[in-house]
């Protein structure tokens, strides 16, 4: 493809003008990747050196490249995205049997590696490893507070937003298994989400603390956002894409209004090019506040699951947010001009108030990104 050719989504106007060469340049850009990232774990690419870095097979973000390369896989069947998504389900195993530090955010590693294998391939160890996570995943949960713990620190009480988006493993281990215990804990968690997570305006508490033993809750705590009372981006589009999830595996209208109330909020704060930044309260003025592409690409993501979710004219709104933000993720904080980025998409902001990975680029941002232009290409094999 010459260079012409290969930027004319660059110049688009809408998003389903720019698709077509879109998706072209998106392959040849996730092609070079496999030969920069090779076995790396990867989850920060920082913005001087655009190299992503290689972490622990038990780190949250240890599924989120091989979930590109499976997604990759089904949707152009290239030999090269499967042969190198294939081992990394066999590696996260390895390291269960090791010390290691898996949590609440299994889902996260699993369900884009051995279960997208086993439906994409029949994979039979696929199979297995995933029912094992879920396994796992479900022995976290309270019952006293019904909610599913996060970390493994001395905060045995704690839970988190992030593990709605862990709540389609669980989901789908019930359909395997036919198993209703597995769909049962992840219904009482997504209600404790509905309740205690999602106020009443669409925003979201990050950390909700439950005394361990009665499962009374004691307070929302700010974790990755800028206070307690304030509103983090990217846990706003976990939720939205959670709850749209669990209504796809429920029906249940409760979880479609609860995913619609955040999906209000988060549009109405975005700014003027649809690109979130890191918390829409951290400042009475967001101008010098960073972005957080991975809130944008997750959101996304979900706005096209609660568009499929409703009929004709209820569903094009969410689609048309969709898009807008995707396209100004594609123009505007693109990696296409920079062939020696191992990334997709800039500006992501990491944990703020802990001063990490601010203005880089994440592995999940990018995860997501091609995860919503595949719902927007047809790809049926949905596993968040």
């Amino acid at each position: 493809m010459d260079n012409c050719r290969k930027h004319e989504f660059l110049q688009a106007g809408t998003l389903q003008e720019a698709l077509p060469s879109l998706w072209e340049a998106l392959q040849e850009k996730t092609l070079r990747m496999i030969g920069q990232i090779g076995d790396k774990s990867p989850h920060v690419a920082p913005a001087d050196t655009g190299k992503y870095d290689d972490l622990r097979h038990d780190w949250w973000t240890s599924g989120f490249w091989p979930g590109i390369l499976w997604i990759m896989y089904d949707l152009t069947g290239k030999e090269q995205y499967r042969n190198a998504a294939w081992v990394w389900d066999e590696r996260l195993e390895q390291k269960s049997v090791q010390a290691n530090n898996f949590h609440h955010d299994v889902g996260f590693q699993y369900l884009p590696t051995a279960v997208i294998k086993y439906k994409l391939t029949g994979d039979a160890d696929g199979r297995r490893r995933g029912l094992a996570a879920a396994g796992f995943l479900a022995g976290r949960y309270n019952m006293a507070g019904q909610f599913l713990r996060a970390w493994n620190q001395d905060k045995t009480g704690w839970s988190i937003v992030d593990s709605s988006m862990n709540l389609s493993l669980l989901f789908w281990a019930a359909e395997t298994e036919q198993d209703p215990r597995f769909s049962m804990i992840a219904r009482a968690h997504a209600d404790t989400v509905v309740r205690h997570f999602i106020r009443e305006d669409g925003s979201v508490n990050h950390i909700v603390s439950f005394d361990p033993h009665s499962g009374q809750m004691i307070e929302a705590l700010g974790g990755q956002g800028a206070a307690p009372d304030s509103s983090w981006s990217r846990g706003a589009a976990w939720a939205l894409h959670g709850m749209a999830n669990t209504y796809r595996y429920t029906g249940d209208k409760k979880y479609l209004y609860a995913s619609q109330r955040v999906a209000h909020y988060f549009l109405s704060m975005l700014p003027e090019d649809s690109v979130a930044h890191w918390d829409f309260r951290a400042a009475e003025c967001l101008d010098g506040e960073p972005r957080d592409t991975s809130a944008a690409s997750c959101a996304a993501s979900g706005l096209l699951e609660l568009a499929d979710a409703l009929p004709g004219a209820q569903g094009r709104p969410y689609r048309e947010a969709a898009e807008r933000i995707l396209l100004s993720l594609t123009r505007n904080y693109g990696t296409w001009n920079k062939a020696e980025h191992e990334a997709i998409l800039l500006s992501g902001t990491g944990n703020k108030p802990a001063g990490a990975n601010i203005d880089v680029s994440l592995i999940y941002g990018d995860y997501y990104y091609v995860e919503a232009l595949a719902k927007l290409m047809g790809w049926q094999h949905r596993i968040f």
